[in-house]
């Protein structure tokens, strides 16, 4: 059966921008406005049944596109710009971030395989392992962050599956990449990556050695806080594996969704700069007030992983935690309930400010010991002075509730 989305330019009729600049790239990659008679945005595309010409065409499937799960001049368009950024043989697209992790777990792990996990990972990934995976027979384990090429003594003649993500979520522990994945490699494993954080845009992970790359195109890509999409990219020796599995679980991402996030990464590359240039101005800020343990951001001297950090990325995101020095959930919702113009709420990579209280209750491996309780920041697009504010209201509540 022909694969219905096609992924790389045709030379004849498209231009080549895989050797532009990332801020070209954004904005161009991933359709051609000559397609759609000279408009600059592909069509959004609503799509169940797709007609044929003729029985012989549809009894061969024939044709570039075959129904409405299989592809759309709308998918393309956001697959192909992913494909153009990721440097991978194909993109698919999922409902959510989650979703992104989930289906290609299943692709790659069978009953009887082991999964070796990070365990500084996103928490909803650690519950479908620790779920549905060990439901199906899955052997589920999880290595410490900082194992480096001494992964390989981890991993198992049954180890299928290496997942990585850097830096950690919510503690933002930098992982060394590279040397993970040419042990995991040598041991037989495919290697993955959650890499939202820092989006293509600073880490281009199938460089680095990682099979498939995931994102959660809720976050940066979309940037306003209001639509759920997962994306899954994959190197050539992995696409047709993960593709099929793509088509065989019918978990395929809806136009209006795809279309927002299209025209979300169009400005992607300049929010981010906004997004990186305020958080770090932040956390460097933050290094220095009173109440404050220690700044969790890679970009900082300070950080233990900031060498990898500076080797591997050509930036950060908006995203940290902060440590209060002294206390508990007590004075961890005293700077919450403070704060005015940060909203309380789960997600981030959106204009907004966020924050929340971080949970570690799930670490095996990764328990680190932190003097007080840990704060996520997700830093908006707002000014900087009013954000610090802000941050300060927070850190005069919690020293108050001491």
């Amino acid at each position: 059966m022909p694969c219905n989305r096609t992924r790389q330019a045709d030379p004849m009729t498209k231009r080549d921008y895989s050797s532009t600049g990332i801020h070209t790239r954004l904005a161009h990659s991933g359709n051609d406005p000559r397609d759609f008679y000279g408009f600059v945005n592909p069509p959004v595309v609503h799509a169940s049944t797709v007609l044929f010409p003729d029985a012989a065409t549809m009894a061969a499937r024939n044709q570039k596109y075959t129904y409405g799960t299989r592809g759309t001049p709308t998918t393309d368009a956001l697959a192909g710009a992913i494909d153009a950024l990721e440097g991978s043989a194909g993109t698919i697209l999922v409902p959510s971030g989650l979703a992104a992790v989930t289906l290609p777990l299943l692709a790659f792990l069978s009953a009887g395989d082991h999964v070796l996990i990070v365990d500084s990972v996103y928490h909803p990934t650690r519950n479908f392992a620790d779920t549905m995976l060990k439901r199906l027979g899955v052997e589920v384990d999880y290595y410490d962050p900082l194992v480096g090429a001494e992964i390989a003594a981890l991993m198992k003649p049954n180890t299928k599956v290496v997942f990585t993500e850097s830096p950690g979520s919510n503690t933002f522990e930098m992982q060394d990449i590279p040397a993970v994945a040419h042990a995991a490699k040598a041991g037989g494993a495919v290697v993955m990556m959650d890499n939202t954080w820092a989006t293509p845009v600073y880490f281009r992970p199938l460089e680095h050695g990682v099979d498939i790359s995931i994102h959660a195109a809720t976050k940066y890509p979309a940037g306003h806080s209001d639509v759920l999409l997962g994306t899954v990219s994959a190197n050539e020796a992995c696409w047709p594996k993960l593709i099929e599995t793509h088509y065989t679980m019918g978990c395929c991402a809806a136009p209006d969704d795809v279309y927002q996030v299209l025209r979300g990464l169009r400005t992607m590359g300049v929010r981010l700069e906004r997004h990186q240039q305020s958080a770090l101005e932040i956390a460097r800020w933050l290094e220095g007030q009173p109440g404050v343990a220690r700044v969790l951001h890679p970009g900082l001297a300070s950080h233990p992983g900031h060498e990898i950090w500076k080797r591997d990325f050509s930036g950060s995101s908006g995203i940290f935690s902060v440590v209060l020095d002294g206390g508990g959930e007590k004075q961890g919702h005293a700077f919450l309930d403070a704060l005015e113009i940060f909203g309380l709420g789960y997600s981030w990579g959106g204009y907004e400010s966020l924050a929340v209280l971080v949970w570690l209750g799930d670490r095996t491996v990764a328990k680190a010991d932190y003097e007080g309780p840990v704060l996520r920041l997700q830093i908006g697009l707002e000014n900087v002075e009013d954000i610090k504010a802000d941050i300060a209201r927070g850190l005069a509540a919690a020293a108050g509730a001491r």
